[in-house]
């Protein structure tokens, strides 16, 4: 029997426990070793602190991130917190590792700290519960969220894409982190989204990987007289940094946010086997979710009377890729299936005009 997979914790949440754990030791004088603090989640959780160290004026401490079974890059850092007496107000700041908002279509303003919302009223309800019981107010204390590798550990993400400059956000907004779910994929799609919205981007271009991003990138720095053959696509003569999201295989989730935020004739760059995952219809391009059956684009093909070279190259086959390059990317046969991708991202989203983009394996875009 499969073991059930394992619940972690958001950056948010341990921002909270360590912001309690620092309070606690500010007011007792007295090492904490652990805290409790209740969730949005409706659940009351037990955070370990490390790294204790207080003073009459402020003191510190870290939770380690546990993501459980997830596969989350901030897995094992040291989430630390500080809380000093002093201003004039209640002030939650980033410190080392944490990033600042530069672009707008976040859900913290430009020229914020990227602490998130919820994480914000998390810590300062956590802070709240100890500062209560000493009957002292909020507004004598300051609380600095940092996290020690955090900009190294934000390379491996989409932040800097995002206008997250300078280290990781902290995020969540139940406190738990659910393992192996897509949510955060379609979070991050969503809010690329809404930051190309804000940008005043006038496509968006969705991939299906980094290789396919940046043949898509490549291609639409080229002058626009040398792209003849896609004179349909609703472009100038190059996007905007912000214009690019990756979609991963959440194809129709991301047509669908699309549709949502005005963009209605998006760009879909991707390699000819996702592509023609995506002609079949499949909503999630994943090996997971989608089987790629090569007889289906051998009907495609037959109805289409494509050459009997090519319709015995399909029946030979045993990938996508061997298709295309035994091929040399056929232009009927790539249009054909083109089509049918376009189709597809109608019945997903309807009203969507989706604009094939076919990248080739050597950081090109077939033409």
């Amino acid at each position: 029997m499969k073991n059930e997979l394992r619940s972690g914790y958001t950056t948010g949440a341990c921002a909270a426990a360590a912001a309690k754990g620092a309070a606690q030791m500010l007011l007792t004088q007295a090492s904490v070793s652990e805290v409790s603090i209740d969730l949005p989640a409706g659940v009351c959780v037990t955070f370990q602190v490390h790294g204790q160290t207080f003073s009459e004026s402020s003191a510190s401490c870290f939770v380690v991130k546990d993501a459980g079974d997830d596969p989350d890059v901030t897995n094992g850092a040291e989430v630390w917190a500080t809380v000093e007496r002093q201003g004039a107000r209640l002030v939650i700041e980033g410190g080392i590792g944490i990033g600042k908002a530069t672009k707008p279509g976040l859900a913290i303003p430009p020229g914020e700290w990227a602490i998130n919302p919820v994480p914000r009223q998390m810590i300062q309800q956590s802070v709240g519960t100890v500062l209560s019981e000493f009957n002292i107010q909020h507004s004598t204390f300051k609380i600095i969220i940092s996290i020690p590798d955090g900009e190294e550990r934000a390379k491996k993400t989409l932040n800097a894409r995002l206008g997250i400059i300078g280290g990781l956000s902290i995020l969540g907004t139940t406190g738990i982190v659910r393992p192996i779910s897509a949510k955060a994929w379609t979070d991050t799609i969503e809010a690329s989204l809404d930051v190309a919205k804000a940008c005043g981007c006038p496509t968006v271009v969705l991939s299906t990987g980094r290789s396919s991003e940046m043949a898509a990138q490549e291609f639409f720095r080229v002058k626009e007289g040398s792209r003849a053959d896609y004179s349909n696509l609703p472009l100038a003569p190059s996007l905007p940094e912000e214009s690019y999201i990756m979609m991963g295989d959440h194809v129709a989730y991301a047509l669908r946010a699309c549709a949502a935020h005005g963009f209605i004739e998006p760009i879909i760059a991707c390699q000819f086997a996702k592509l023609l995952k995506i002609a079949c219809g499949y909503e999630n391009t994943h090996a997971a979710a989608s089987e790629l059956d090569l007889s289906v684009l051998r009907g495609w093909a037959e109805a289409a009377q494509v050459s009997p070279e090519h319709l015995a190259i399909i029946s030979s086959a045993n990938t996508a890729r061997e298709i295309a390059v035994a091929t040399g990317f056929d232009s009927v046969l790539m249009e054909l299936v083109a089509v049918r991708a376009s189709q597809a991202a109608t019945v997903h989203a309807p009203g969507i005009q989706a604009q094939p983009l076919l990248c080739g394996y050597n950081g090109n875009v077939v033409v």
